[in-house]
């Protein structure tokens, strides 16, 4: 099985290699063999090549069956015009790669309940929310420009989707939901915008051959409210581009810290693209300070989505438990009374606990 490997920038290479180690564990116990191919993105390869994804890059994660990510970013390339930036090369490696969906599981552990700024009695039992968010349009990739006019400038961007590109997102949506507690709530802005009202045309279209799915329409400003007064009533939430990318944000942390949460992209094939979704933080790069749990749990769903190797992934899953039942934290999620732990260290403990 052959996963190219983005180290990326800032914290990316810690964490990075904390999840190559926990892909030599489960290599050594399920006697699967990886290929693993290291590839420049971000801002490392503006500086090495001049440009955020060198056409080998993108190439060399076309011919794979996965792809692994860190981060990419930081202060150091802020500057540069944004078809330069370290993001464009993201955008352009979902686009390159076909991955339309973003899954963004929100998971609380039990065991870091109280590290959730929300109240015990609002979060119950815990939280694990799914987010599928639409990867490939909408107004990421619509037609925006400038220009001049009386006493400054006038900036546009464009949302728009067509049928299809809500049809295959929102039949994942299901799919994922089917496999859950069957329940789904679709997210849009269908009283103000027409390319939301297109969305819950479609949505309501697939719904149709769903029919042991519950299905709720929720506009995104109602949603962002009702994921902090009651997150509890959400199981997977599918919606487009940028709703999705704030939405999936602030489920998150509901869970007490980004550094505990992966996420999944996908497209028609096997093919994925895992990474946390944390970014690059430059403040802790190179201090053995990142949390490397989110990277390791990307390679959990990459195990599961792209190989189909559900036992490899629970078994990388009930590992970080067994961790963090006995009481190390790193610096994130760091509680009284608990273990303080660096990088290395985390990997190296989630690792032994690997069987």
């Amino acid at each position: 099985m052959k996963i190219a490997v983005i180290p990326g920038d800032g914290i990316g290479p810690e964490v990075i290699k904390q999840a190559c180690k926990v892909l030599d564990k489960i290599s050594q116990i399920f006697n699967i063999e990886f290929e693993l191919k290291e590839v420049l993105m971000g801002g490392i390869a503006i500086d090495r090549t001049g440009v955020p994804l060198p056409e080998e890059t993108l190439d060399e994660c076309k011919k794979s069956d996965a792809v692994l990510l860190g981060a990419v970013g930081g202060w150091k390339w802020d500057s540069l015009p944004g078809r330069l930036r370290p993001e464009a090369g993201l955008l352009g490696l979902r686009k390159g790669l076909g991955v339309f969906a973003n899954l963004r599981p929100a998971m609380l552990f039990p065991q870091l309940k109280s590290a959730s700024t929300l109240k015990e009695e609002v979060l119950g039992d815990g939280l694990n929310i799914m987010v599928v968010r639409e990867l490939t349009g909408g107004i990421y990739f619509g037609q925006r420009g400038r220009r001049d006019i009386s006493g400054g400038q006038e900036a546009w961007d464009t949302e728009a989707y067509t049928s299809m590109e809500i049809e295959r997102v929102a039949r994942l949506a299901f799919e994922i939901s089917g496999k859950r507690q069957c329940k789904l709530t679709s997210v849009d802005k269908a009283n103000v915008l027409e390319s939301s009202r297109l969305w819950r045309e479609v949505v309501c279209q697939v719904a149709k051959e769903y029919p042991d799915i519950t299905v709720n329409h929720m506009y995104v400003d109602n949603a962002a409210m009702q994921l902090i007064r009651n997150p509890r009533q959400f199981d997977v939430i599918v919606t487009s581009n940028m709703f999705g990318d704030i939405l999936s944000d602030e489920a998150s942390m509901l869970t007490g810290s980004l550094g505990m949460l992966p996420s999944a992209s996908l497209g028609e094939g096997t093919l994925g693209l895992y990474e946390p979704i944390h970014g690059s933080a430059p403040d802790i790069a190179g201090q053995d300070k990142a949390n490397p749990i989110a990277t390791i749990l990307s390679v959990a769903m990459m195990l599961r989505y792209s190989f189909q190797l559900e036992a490899a992934a629970a078994a990388v899953e009930a590992a970080v438990c067994r961790v963090l039942d006995k009481g190390y934290r790193t610096a994130d999620i760091m509680q009284p009374g608990m273990i303080l732990t660096g990088t290395e260290q985390m990997g190296d403990l989630v690792v032994d606990e690997i069987c």
